[in-house]
C-alpha cells in the first residue's frame, strides 16, 4: 500500500472552533489527502523545477566553456571572439 500524500489545513479564524458553525474545521487544524489532482500538479510543479535547475547548470556549464577557452586564448597570445570577450571583467 503507497502512503498518500496529505495536506494540513488551519483554520486562522479567532473563534471557538468546536461551537462555531461556520468554521468546518473543528480543531483548529485538521490533515487530509490530497485530491488526484493536486498530487498533478505537484508533480508537474516538481519537474518543471528540475528543468529550471538543469537548464541552469546547461548554461553554466556552457559559461564556463567559454570563460576557460578566453582564458586559454589570453594565455597563448590569440584573438578572443566577441562571445569570449564579453565573458571578461576588466
Amino acid at each position: 500500500m503507497a502512503d498518500t500524500p496529505t495536506k494540513v489545513i488551519v483554520c486562522c479564524a479567532d473563534h471557538d472552533h468546536a461551537t462555531s458553525p461556520d468554521c468546518e474545521i473543528k480543531s483548529g487544524s485538521v490533515i487530509v489527502p490530497l485530491t488526484a489532482d493536486e498530487i498533478a500538479a505537484q508533480a508537474a510543479s516538481a519537474a518543471q523545477a528540475q528543468a529550471d535547475r538543469d537548464a541552469r547548470a546547461k548554461e553554466q556549464a556552457a559559461l564556463d566553456a567559454l570563460k576557460a577557452s578566453a582564458k586559454a586564448k589570453l594565455v597563448a597570445g590569440q584573438p578572443l571572439t566577441s562571445e569570449e570577450a564579453d565573458t571578461l571583467v576588466i
